[in-house]
């Protein structure tokens, strides 16, 4: 996919799902798993801030729903769509997996990376989703 949000979204989705199968495996590897998995939350935030103010933007001229900027419901081509929705679920089935192998301990920290590609998901609506004008 030449979309460079949906390449983010899977980069670092692969890098999320391969610290994690390592921290699984290997207790040296929870401290790099834990930052990584810091690290993508925090960026999923800030993609989330800047898909809101984005939205907020363009909802003057548009209609723009909660569905179609962060599930992209009507307003992206359904590859685009699929792909980052794709990426989204695998992060929350990895998160679940990882953490549910390893209860009670740092890999737990996981479940906080789905917000990453949801987040990169919401920029992608906010920024390039296609809506109705306003009346």
């Amino acid at each position: 996919m030449d979309d460079p949000l949906v390449r983010a979204s899977w980069a670092g989705t692969a890098v999320f799902t391969a610290v994690s199968v390592l921290a699984v495996a290997s207790h040296t590897a929870r401290a790099a798993a834990v930052a990584v998995d810091l690290v993508l939350f925090l960026a999923g935030i800030v993609a989330f801030l800047v898909a809101l103010a984005r939205a907020i933007g363009r909802s003057r001229q548009e209609l723009l729903t909660l569905p179609g900027v962060f599930f992209l419901q009507d307003s992206a081509p359904q590859t685009v769509r699929r792909h980052l929705l794709a990426s989204v679920a695998v992060e929350v089935v990895v998160a679940f997996v990882t953490a549910g192998l390893r209860p009670y301990t740092s890999v737990a920290f996981g479940i906080l990376v789905p917000v990453y590609a949801l987040g990169l998901t919401g920029l992608w609506g906010a920024a390039r989703g296609r809506y109705e004008a306003r009346g």
